[in-house]
């Protein structure tokens, strides 16, 4: 049982990776999904249950409103939710459970006593609540005594990104000694390799700029077509997000397509010489897979996104930028990416790297042995 986190497209795409590997090895999956996520999940052909949603995250221009998120996630909450994912569980009797961020179904497989492994690229989630009053200062603690517990109780943690010291998402990781022996970096989790899929022919040098699943980042889209503008030579591509009509951008250059929301944007971004990205994982893990310079806009106040900008600055996988980047210097940054060789040898070497690591095989190889001995 495959249970899908839906704020954000980059839980869904990477548990399609694992029920895609998964269903080549003759295993039987079901999909635990909500929302566009559960949507994504049918389109790319495979069913999905029906499961509560438990978080909700909003902002606005650019930033994640994190009281705002609080409130609606209490609003959409629904009150039979744990009832209903125990019923699922019950029905579907699986083997095993992998929980990407999901932590309803978490707790209803501790219930019920099935194996768990757990997904996650953030585990000091407290982050989110420093620095915010009195009262989410609270919440930030009972979220970091909940985590605690849950990582105790997992049999095994699993990390979808590259070991140290390629870890991406290094900065949103602390772990208690005792658990870091429950930790499995998989490596990325991505649904084709880099030999396979199509290639799109897009007009060269060229950009790809996605936005994801949140309609609050339309200031990236702006400020991407405000630099298309200042240099015509250079190409790009816009793909806009379930929650963002493209038709609102009436006038576009003639270097620029704007495209609606595509579920499979592997081959673009396996097509682009660059990505423009806001700082979530999974696209990041995506786009350098396929050795692809990254230029990320982290979500303003979401930390996560934050951390993982600055190791792509750090480590020369790409450049950090900002909402406040005026676009002169966003052009400036691509044209390095594109330019400074530096760069392509970085994200080469990753993209080798994934291939190696096979994130997908690995996890079921891992889970086929574990999951082996206790049946044994």
């Amino acid at each position: 049982m495959i249970f899908i986190c839906g704020e954000g497209l980059g839980h869904t795409s990477r548990c399609l990776a694992l029920g895609k590997e998964f269903l080549a090895a003759g295993h039987k999956i079901e999909f635990g999904a909500y929302g566009y996520s559960k949507d994504l999940v049918e389109k790319t052909g495979y069913t999905a249950q029906e499961i509560p949603s438990e978080i909700k995250l909003v902002g606005k221009a650019g930033g994640l409103d994190l009281t705002g998120s609080i409130e609606a996630t209490l609003k959409n909450a629904q009150l039979l939710g744990g009832p209903k994912v125990l019923k699922l569980l019950k029905d579907f009797k699986p083997d095993v459970v992998v929980s990407d961020s999901y932590y309803l179904g978490t707790l209803a497989a501790m219930v019920l006593k099935i194996p768990l492994y757990l997904i996650i690229n953030q585990s000091n989630m407290e982050e989110f609540f420093k620095d915010r009053g009195v009262p989410i200062r609270i919440l930030g603690e009972l979220t970091k005594k909940f985590y605690k517990e849950v990582f105790e109780k997992t049999d095994k943690i699993i990390i979808p990104d590259y070991p140290l010291p390629y870890t991406v998402c290094r900065k949103n990781l602390d772990f208690a000694p005792k658990i870091r022996e429950k930790l499995f970096y998989s490596g990325p989790l991505v649904r084709e390799k880099c030999e396979e899929g199509d290639i799109i022919p897009l007009g060269k040098p060229h950009i790809v700029s996605l936005i994801g699943g949140f309609g609050y980042r339309e200031p990236i889209f702006r400020k991407v077509l405000t630099t298309a503008m200042l240099d015509p030579s250079i190409h790009y591509t816009l793909i806009s997000g379930p929650s963002l009509d493209p038709s609102k951008f009436r006038e576009t250059p003639k270097n620029v397509q704007l495209l609606r929301f595509v579920e499979d944007t592997y081959p673009y971004i396996k097509s682009s010489d660059a990505v423009i990205v806001p700082g979530g994982h999974s696209t990041i893990m995506e786009a350098l897979s396929f050795g692809v310079p990254v230029l990320s806009f982290p979500d303003e106040g979401h930390s996560e996104q934050e951390n993982n900008a600055v190791v792509i600055e750090e480590e020369g996988y790409g450049r950090m930028l900002s909402y406040s980047t005026p676009p002169e210097v966003i052009l400036e940054c691509i044209r390095e990416v594109l330019e400074d060789e530096k760069y392509r040898n970085k994200v080469e070497r990753l993209q080798r790297l994934a291939g190696e690591l096979d994130g997908p095989k690995a996890i079921r190889e891992m889970l086929e042995k574990e999951i082996g001995k206790k049946a044994s």
